[in-house]
């Protein structure tokens, strides 16, 4: 036998190899040690008897690792049969209903025209069929013994040029006569238009890496913007900048949303006598204005500052709404104007993090709050959409506004100087991107803007695919329009050339144009195309490793999402259908482009509601009476009841099913050509295609365990509060599950009253941030 080289190494073997550790059936762990060598086996010969009971012990271990396997894999496999037949159950609803979105509900408008939506499902529907014949007509032509793998397509098509003459039977003649084509007609544009594509990809890449490096900069520096002058005392009066602030919330038939945002603003933390909130409602919807009105006058009666205006002419929507707003004779007495939309929950301070920074910088015309979400882990749509926006405010306009000190207006969360919306023109009504044309005009106007990663406001992202849709369809084409009507002015202002290149190239060009188009070209038509064109080449880097590092640089602020980095990819280029939709109708100036559609809400909760509801409700009696109580639970129960008797209408969306089809077409191809990564992106693509085009990915909800684990931290937090502290904010029931001391308890005010039927469901209470303190019905 040969002697062992490792030597310094060699342990003296003595227990099993195999070491299990079981608690019960669904805990257990398994330590795999190294074997006994054969030196190890002749100098421990003489231990026979020993090793025979070893042996035996092992045997017996084994057979408890082998069925503990058996059932972990009958565990997966039952798990994984459920969720087929849920998904399978769910297509066959939503092939049942035959709804698609060609269809238009009665009670919506359509965020698209149709002329436009057909035509380009007419050529995505063209590019599948012919996709199939050809797969066909390849597959025929690979039984036949055409199968050049890609690296010697050359070869073949010298077989072609040298073989002419001889054809064998007419399959043989029309195959050379189309690899003919490909090689001579369809391959060079083909190339060129992928080579185009490449570079766009590519210098996009670049632009995001530099932005990633000056967060990257921002960061080691510790750069953030810094208000002059003392801290604002409230209490005192100290610190002396309690400048008059107009705040406005516009809303359209948000019965979802409106009472917590009315008791946000209504918390606000600044003189009630040097603030006014204004109640923008558009609603068409008599009983939402009713509900609405009701809310301000029970704030009204509070001592609120607040009023509530409605418009009878719903014209411009969301600008002319604001517009019609700032043209109120008492507006000429406040100097700034703080803007939220329906669904946001504005801190108590955030007045105070946001307006000093106006103190002695007469140069600044916006600060800007970055925003967080309610019900950011509710399904995979919300995780990715998160992924999203945290890497614009974390990146994008954290990075902009400290080197450009310019950056587009996200429409809410932020505080305008009124001389500074004025100097620009106000509010206009020729896009429906109102908050980035205002934007871009009071640049041009030389105003600066800062933007504070610091401070926060919550709302609600969309959790259905046909609201994020919709929204998104509107972001994108709003500033195509805008890129229209603001160039010549662009060019003909007087700031520097550099800004006029930035604002060109960068803000408008590249991140808005460039984008989605190459997106969608390079990922859904060139890469397939190239699968049955394949002397058109598209390299692996493209489809694989950078993709890949812009995905993870994306990701970046959002580290806890790093487990969706792959369907990120995926859904990003799936988004890629309705955006370079939307682009191309913003650009063209087609009818969608000019269609507002409010983005549904759902009434997601949030932490600075939790202060704001109790001061709302807050009474001289801290405890809730019974009959109140009651009321409030049979009210609650009446509510749930409806909510679940509502029938959910699904829709198909035929372009993402058609390009769905494309792709898995493509994928079975690239099998052909040996075209290994290639097969592997456009088969996890069209499968993500497919997901979206039958709207399931709404459907992919968070884990039961995600949902109890979200709960146990937030009865965490809850219990890490004093109950001095908890009685100090005057909430009217608190629901306590631990063992605590009752007389403790009692001494800090609660008294023998800590019993409270739950308020919310256990979902809102897991999508919210503590609007009010009790333990969901699970825990008990």
């Amino acid at each position: 036998m040969a002697p062992s080289f490792d030597w310094w190494s060699k342990e003296t073997h003595r227990g099993t190899p195999v070491v299990v550790k079981m608690d019960n059936p669904n805990n257990w762990s398994m330590v795999e040690l190294q074997s006994p060598d054969d030196d190890d086996f002749l100098l421990h010969f003489a231990d026979a008897t020993g090793r025979d009971k070893t042996r035996n012990k092992n045997a017996k271990q084994l057979t408890w690792v082998l069925l503990l396997k058996a059932h972990r894999a009958a565990g997966c496999l039952t798990s994984i049969g459920s969720a087929m037949l849920r998904v399978a159950s769910a297509v066959h609803r939503r092939v049942a209903a035959g709804r698609t979105d060609a269809d238009v509900d009665s009670n919506s408008r359509s965020a698209e025209n149709l002329k436009v939506r057909a035509r380009m499902y007419f050529c995505i529907k063209v590019f599948l069929w012919l996709s199939v014949v050809l797969l066909g007509f390849e597959i025929a032509a690979y039984f036949k013994g055409w199968h050049f793998g890609s690296p010697n397509l050359q070869f073949q098509y010298l077989y072609v040029l040298a073989n002419q003459l001889n054809v064998k039977g007419l399959f043989d003649s029309l195959y050379s006569r189309w690899v003919l084509i490909r090689v001579e007609y369809l391959a060079p544009p083909l190339q060129f238009l992928t080579s185009m594509c490449i570079v766009l990809f590519l210098v996009q890449s670049l632009d995001r890496l530099v932005l990633c490096l000056g967060c990257l900069w921002i960061r080691l520096k510790k750069i953030k913007p810094i208000p002059k002058g003392d801290p604002l005392d409230l209490e005192s009066g100290d610190g002396g900048f309690f400048p008059m602030v107009l705040v406005q919330i516009p809303m359209c038939n948000e019965k979802e949303v409106y009472q917590q945002s009315i008791a946000a603003v209504c918390n606000l933390d600044w003189p009630k006598s040097k603030f006014l909130i204004q109640i923008l409602d558009d609603s068409d919807d008599p009983t939402t204005q009713l509900l609405i009105q009701a809310e301000v006058h029970k704030w009204q009666q509070e001592g609120a500052n607040i009023i509530y205006r409605h418009r009878v002419d719903r014209q411009g929507y969301k600008a002319g709404n604001l517009k019609s707003a700032m043209n109120c004779s008492y507006v000429k007495d406040y100097e700034f104007v703080a803007i939220f939309d329906a669904d946001f929950q504005p801190t108590p301070d955030f007045l105070q993090k946001t307006v000093p920074h106006f103190k002695d910088n007469e140069e600044v015309g916006l600060v800007q709050a970055r925003w967080s979400f309610v019900n950011k882990d509710e399904n995979l749509l919300t995780r990715l959409q998160h992924v999203n926006l945290a890497f614009h405010f974390e990146v994008e306009q954290q990075v902009n506004g400290v080197f450009l000190n310019f950056f587009g207006f996200n429409g809410t969360a932020g505080v305008w100087r009124i001389k500074a919306l004025e100097d620009s023109g106000g509010w206009l009504e020729r896009t429906t991107v109102e908050d980035m044309d205002i934007a871009v005009r009071a640049h041009l106007h030389g105003w600066k803007f800062i933007f504070l990663n610091d401070v926060e406001c919550q709302c609600e992202l969309p959790e259905s695919y046909e609201a994020y849709r919709k929204q998104q369809h509107r972001w994108h084409s709003g500033p195509m329009q805008l890129f229209r009507l603001c160039l010549p002015d662009i060019i003909r202002s007087k700031v520097s050339n550099w800004k006029k290149a930035n604002m060109i190239f960068l803000f408008f060009l590249l991140r808005k144009l460039i984008l989605p188009f190459y997106s969608f070209t390079l990922f859904c038509i060139i890469l397939p195309m190239t699968m049955f064109i394949p002397e058109a080449q598209l390299p692996v880097w493209v489809v694989c490793y950078v993709p890949a590092t812009m995905s993870f640089l994306n990701i970046l602020p959002a580290p806890k999402s790093f487990p969706f980095i792959v369907p990120y990819l995926l859904f990003e280029n799936t988004m890629s259908v309705t955006k370079f939709n939307a682009m191309i109708s913003g650009l063209f100036q087609l009818g969608s482009a000019y269609e507002w559609v409010v983005t549904k809400k759902s009434g997601r909760s949030s932490e600075g509601d939790l202060v704001s509801l109790v001061e709302k409700e807050a009474k001289p009696q801290r405890v809730a009476s019974e009959p109140d109580l009651e009321e409030m639970q049979e009210e609650i129960k009446q509510q749930e009841k409806k909510a679940s008797k509502k029938k959910k209408h699904n829709r198909i969306y035929r372009k993402e099913l058609a390009l769905a089809f494309l792709l898995l077409t493509a994928s079975a191809r690239s099998l052909l050509s040996a075209q290994g990564i290639h097969f592997y992106f456009l088969l996890f693509q069209g499968i993500s295609f497919l997901l979206v085009g039958l709207d399931l990915i709404e459907e992919m909800k968070t884990s039961e365990e995600f949902h109890s684990l979200r709960y146990w931290f937030s009865f965490e937090r809850v219990r890490n509060h004093e109950p001095k502290n908890l009685f100090e904010l005057g909430l009217e029931m608190v629901r306590i599950h631990e063992s605590g001391d009752p007389k403790r308890l009692a001494s800090n005010g609660f008294g023998c009253n800590l019993e409270a039927a739950p308020l919310m469901s256990p979902r809102t209470f897991a999508g919210s941030e503590f609007f009010r303190i009790y333990a969901p019905e699970p825990w008990v």
